[in-house]
């Protein structure tokens, strides 16, 4: 699932990437190509349309953003029991030494006072 989200963001950001560089803050870009001939689809319909496409596409973007953090979090979860339980299955028999009591340090040695 997080392949597919990958894809869907990467041809996303380069839908938006594209849609961001056709407009032109003052009024040019693609809208000023048809500023000449007023056609059906005409001007003003090509700036909204361009203004439409981005607000979505960058909606797109972040939700699709917050869809992969999602599948990433839970797949290293997976991964990680995934080795404890191959971890456990290679040695079942191992010794069990959380019963064993605690070392007992060697004993100290009292320095002897010479006897007068």
């Amino acid at each position: 699932m997080y392949i597919v989200i990958a894809i869907l963001l990467i041809i996303a950001s380069i839908l938006l990437t594209l849609v961001v560089l056709v407009q032109n803050s003052k009024g040019g870009g693609l809208a000023a190509n048809f500023a000449a001939g007023n056609t059906a689809f005409g001007v003003r319909q090509t700036a909204d349309f361009l203004e439409k496409a981005t607000w979505t596409l960058a909606i797109a973007v972040l939700v699709l953003s917050l869809a992969a953090t999602m599948f990433v979090s839970s797949g290293t979860a997976t991964r990680r029991s995934a080795v404890q339980q191959e971890l456990e299955r290679v040695q079942p028999g191992a010794p069990d030494f959380s019963n064993l009591p605690a070392p007992v340090p060697p004993p100290q040695e009292t320095p002897e006072t010479p006897t007068q």
